[in-house]
């Protein structure tokens, strides 16, 4: 997995507090939300937001009306929910791979939002399935995302061009298409892992949880630049086209490894 220095040093630079607010970063918060709300049980159940980040699916969830356990391995993040929510929140410092400090089946839902980036090995990512299923109840309902095998390779090269000011993403990209290890290619990144769509679905699909849909999430959208999708976003009927060709497309097996995150939907049995 990535060092604990090299992500928390990630992490620090502070960039997770707005990236879902503008761009392709808007809207993958915005199909997320919408993917989790066909299922989600209805409030005020018991959501655990594990690997939270800095806690904007809290905010939402709270502003829906659920009571939310937030877990973040970044103290940064932890103290950004606890200034905005207080004790409405039961926030803390933890890792996913072992969330001893929060009983079984407590949680109606879980988010697993970013945890399995960070995690390069099947058997760290195992962890975090297990402990997931664990702390969900019976009949509760899992939402999992992962980066997307040809993420890197769809926006950093063709769309970003990243290779003009880091030729050395040219390479790195092979060896993600190769490996799903995604190394840093500038200062202050962190080792990530990428997933084939089978992939993803495997491991999410473990005993005590059984999948029910992987969707993608920005689908061919992941081709679009920030701009682009700001604009589509910001127009009335631009918007509507775009949300309702995602989700027309979400789960079309053959596109699914062009989206750049996926969506596992899992239920506890």
């Amino acid at each position: 997995m990535a060092s604990e220095e090299e992500m928390q040093a990630y992490y620090e630079q502070d960039r997770e507090r707005d990236r879902l607010a503008n761009g392709r970063g808007e809207l993958e918060f915005i199909r997320t939300i919408e993917i989790i709300a066909r299922t989600l049980p209805a409030a005020p159940a018991v959501v655990a937001d594990i690997g939270g980040g800095p806690g904007r699916y809290t905010d939402w969830l709270i502003e829906q009306g659920y009571k939310v356990v937030h877990r973040d391995v970044v103290p940064n993040h932890v103290e950004q929910v606890r200034e905005r929510h207080g004790s409405h929140v039961d926030t803390g410092v933890g890792d996913a791979r072992d969330l001893s400090d929060i009983t079984d089946g407590c949680a109606d839902a879980v988010l697993l939002l970013g945890p399995l980036y960070h995690l390069t090995t099947a058997a760290d990512r195992a962890r975090v399935m297990n402990e997931t299923a664990r702390i969900t109840r019976v009949g509760g309902m899992v939402y999992a995302a992962a980066i997307t095998r040809w993420a890197a390779r769809i926006m950093g090269l063709l769309v970003d061009r990243m290779y003009l000011e880091h030729p050395q993403t040219i390479t790195s990209t092979d060896l993600v298409d190769a490996t799903g290890v995604l190394e840093p290619v500038i200062d202050g990144g962190f080792t990530a892992f990428a997933h084939t769509p089978e992939q993803f679905a495997v491991e999410v699909d473990i005993v005590g949880l059984q999948l029910e849909s992987v969707v993608g999430i920005e689908g061919i959208a992941t081709a679009f630049t920030d701009e682009d999708v700001a604009e589509r976003l910001a127009d009335l009927t631009d918007r509507k086209v775009l949300l309702d060709s995602l989700r027309a497309l979400e789960a079309v097996p053959d596109l699914l490894g062009a989206s750049s995150h996926l969506l596992a939907i899992a239920r506890r049995i």
